[in-house]
């Protein structure tokens, strides 16, 4: 189920769109300001954002624009009563992936959300066999389940994929993984590539002794 956040400052329009977005399948967390939209961000993760732009305490806009210069690429609508190409420009400037002016048709904004969520989902999908790697949320799975990793571990296992059946030297993995200073040797590495096996043991990671590692699909 696809997870929605709403960011909707009138409350009687957010409980109609929540109820449709519901009846479609959608699982819908509200906010009615701009703070606790970017509050629940940290928190969870979306798959979309429908953002109204004049709401309280943080705009749609700045709020959308925090969250993109945080490297957060999570789709995003903005649903707005303004009508002005300057705003439109400036919605699209800090982010959007679309603009909707109300009043608007629910199942075009339905046709509207799936369409993009397919999109991101083509786009984003980095996938090596049954192992895929969604770029957006920065979370791998192996036949459609989610894998518990650490941030090192997830930077190392995109990185064996995205060179797959290549050796990735060892060198060039400390220097993604580890700046200088920071905890980085072959027995970390090693501790990190024995995790990952261990977490899916059905993935075939092949040390290349004395040179680096390599995922083989």
């Amino acid at each position: 189920m696809n997870k929605i956040l709403l960011l909707e400052d009138d409350l009687l329009f957010a409980d109609t769109l929540v109820d449709v977005l519901e009846d479609s399948g959608f699982e819908v967390i509200h906010s009615p300001n701009g703070q606790s939209a970017l509050d629940k961000t940290f928190l969870q993760k979306f798959d979309l954002y429908l953002l109204d732009i004049n709401v309280p305490l943080i705009d749609g806009t700045t709020l959308l624009k925090e969250l993109r210069d945080s490297k957060d690429n999570t789709p995003a609508i903005f649903l707005t009563s303004h009508k002005d190409k300057e705003m439109l420009k400036k919605s699209f400037t800090s982010g959007a992936d679309d603009f909707l002016t109300k009043p608007f048709d629910i199942d075009e904004l339905l046709l509207r959300i799936r369409a993009l969520l397919k999109r991101a989902k083509s786009d984003n999908a980095q996938c090596v066999g049954l192992l895929c790697n969604d770029d957006i949320h920065k979370r791998i799975s192996y036949d459609k389940k989610e894998l518990d990793l650490s941030k090192k571990e997830y930077d190392l296992l995109v990185l064996l994929m995205k060179h797959v059946n290549n050796t990735v030297p060892k060198e060039l993995i400390l220097d993604e993984l580890w700046s200088s200073g920071d905890g980085g040797s072959d027995g970390a590495l090693r501790v990190y590539i024995n995790r990952i096996k261990q977490l899916v043991p059905q993935i075939n990671i092949e040390n290349i002794r004395g040179i680096g590692y390599k995922l083989v699909s």
